[in-house]
């Protein structure tokens, strides 16, 4: 397993950590940001990615990985390739999460759920949402990149490849807007 130098390097190298001022999805402002897009774009990234959260849970009896789309998709993917599992994903309806194409979930399915990032946890509680309609087992949540450095409380157990500290501010607050620095939108 890598070490925290070890992910920052290698995201860097693929173009994933980024420096500016972002608009992030929450809404919220930030210095920083991590756009997975170009390292799902390279197979062996993604792989690598992937086989790094699966070995984080592995032997705990997971039979499906869940992703919310966009950014948990190819990740779900990855990591159910890698524990030999089923892959599915949740997508936006309205300002939930639901199930599409014949996905669905049973009572007591071991599920874990993926997401790329995590700066406030809505994708990812949405997800969860979906999984406890359904009476799954939420094993986990896998992450590669934990915004808050361990502090955001999804009411299920967290584990991430790397625990950043980047700040972010209500948009109606941010020093960045405040000196003019250009806001940029990333997945725009």
């Amino acid at each position: 397993m890598q070490g925290r130098e070890q992910w920052i390097a290698r995201l860097k190298e693929w173009g994933v950590l980024r420096e500016g001022h972002f608009l992030l999805t929450s809404g919220r402002h930030s210095p920083g940001f991590l756009l997975f897009a170009p390292a799902f774009s390279l197979p062996p990234a993604a792989e690598e990615l992937g086989s790094a959260i699966a070995e984080m849970y592995r032997g705990q009896g997971i039979e499906t990985v869940v992703g919310p789309a966009m950014g948990g998709v190819i990740l779900a993917h990855e990591v159910a390739r890698a524990l030999g599992v089923r892959s599915i994903y949740a997508e936006k309806d309205g300002d939930r999460m639901t199930l599409r194409r014949g996905f669905s979930l049973r009572a007591g399915e071991r599920v874990l759920v993926v997401e790329d990032a995590v700066s406030t946890g809505g994708s990812v509680q949405k997800v969860l949402e979906i999984c406890r309609a359904a009476n799954a087992d939420i094993v986990g949540v896998g992450i590669i990149a934990d915004r808050t450095a361990g502090k955001v409380d999804l009411g299920a157990p967290l584990r991430a490849l790397l625990e950043l500290e980047v700040p972010s501010y209500p948009a109606d607050d941010c020093p960045l807007c405040r000196v003019g620095r250009e806001l940029t939108r990333p997945k725009a």
